[in-house]
């Protein structure tokens, strides 16, 4: 047999091989193509299948095996009609809790307005703001004593109650050991729920004999309301101020250790100053809390509709004539006292007007700080 006839029959025909490679490598593409088009016409849902290279195939192909079989579809859920059904209900509900808190204040002024309003030509605006007697029986009406005396009651109970209850925030804040302020906190939010009547109990059994003996006379009067008013803001103020003292950044009291200052001269200088706005937010709104107490003023202030002539000398407030006389009011006097509800209800709202308004100008700094800082 000649050399060319043993080469040609010792050379494997390849002819078989190719097929199968071409076969392999169609089926592959099949396969890539079906997984790529499938998916699940439902709108809420999508067929999702895991990625298959073309490349795998090929080289399965040559190494002359089969292609692996797909991989079963795993379905990839989206939000269903349910779920957003209860997403748009729930947004509902909020939008009407928060839409019914401003129709509710909303009402309220309006109703309060609408009572007072004959005061305009039954007793005359300018007579019931300006007018300093207040006598039912002879059916004169001015609003001056009460005013003034509520003012006083809530200036002096901010001269008493500013200083402890901002002292008790930077001890908390700054030199209070986590122990301590275990006790401490739940102390100062227990006085936060302690009963306005409660109080003026404690203020008629305790403080009015102390007082009594002090700067003589009953003991009922602006000293004794002072004291007690300072005790039931003194929680409000000191959980603000503690807030306030706390959002100040730690770098702060780090770079005035860093120039050598003490701690107390970092707390004096540097964090109380830089948490004053804060403060002052607090503040505010313990005098709205103060202008508003009505049962723990009516039982030590002594309740005389007159203007304020001493420390010791008895007086009235807004809230306390209210809640004294309109269970018997009629007519006029009704109208006098709705009156002083609007008159009440209007210092409210500037008080509230402030602390926005501080609010809104400490943002603004801050903003341009900041920016300071980045350029």
């Amino acid at each position: 047999m000649s050399e060319r006839q043993t080469n040609t029959l010792d050379t494997p025909d390849n002819s078989d091989t190719s097929d199968q490679r071409s076969t392999h490598k169609a089926d592959a593409a099949a396969t890539a193509d079906s997984l790529r088009t499938d998916a699940n016409p439902d709108k809420t849902s999508l067929t999702r299948t895991p990625t298959v290279e073309l490349k795998d195939f090929a080289d399965t192909a040559r190494a002359g095996q089969a292609p692996p079989p797909p991989r079963p579809a795993t379905k990839l859920q989206l939000v269903s009609r349910s779920t957003q059904i209860k997403e748009a209900s729930l947004a509902s509900l909020f939008f009407l809790c928060a839409f019914f808190a401003v129709l509710g204040v909303m009402l309220i002024f309006a109703f309060v307005a609408w009572r007072a309003f004959p005061i305009t030509h039954e007793i005359g605006l300018w007579n019931f703001l300006t007018g300093t007697k207040w006598s039912v029986a002879e059916g004169t009406f001015g609003a001056v004593p009460f005013i003034v005396g509520s003012l006083v009651m809530t200036g002096g109970s901010l001269v008493f109650g500013v200083p402890l209850a901002v002292l008790t925030a930077v001890f908390m804040s700054e030199v209070a050991s986590p122990r301590a302020n275990k006790i401490i906190r739940p102390a100062v939010e227990l006085l936060a729920g302690i009963p306005s009547v409660v109080v003026g109990f404690f203020g008629v059994v305790v403080i009015v004999p102390i007082v009594a003996n002090l700067v003589g006379g009953a003991g009922f009067g602006p000293l004794t309301g002072w004291i007690v008013l300072s005790i039931m803001i003194m929680p409000t103020i000191t959980t603000l101020s503690e807030d306030a003292l706390n959002s100040i950044p730690m770098g702060i009291r780090e770079a005035s250790y860093a120039m050598g200052a003490t701690k107390w001269q970092t707390i004096w200088k540097v964090v109380i100053p830089a948490a004053k706005l804060g403060i002052i937010d607090a503040s505010i709104l313990g005098m709205g809390r103060a202008i508003g107490e009505t049962m723990a003023v009516l039982m030590v202030v002594g309740n005389a509709p007159q203007i304020f002539a001493g420390i010791s000398a008895p007086i009235s407030t807004m809230t306390s004539q209210i809640v004294l006389e309109m269970g018997y009011s009629s007519g006029v006097h009704r109208t006098a006292l709705f009156g002083l509800g609007a008159i009440l209800f209007l210092i409210s709202m500037s008080l509230v007007l402030t602390v926005r308004l501080l609010s809104r100008e400490h943002r603004k700094k801050t903003r341009k700080v900041k920016k300071g800082n980045t350029a």
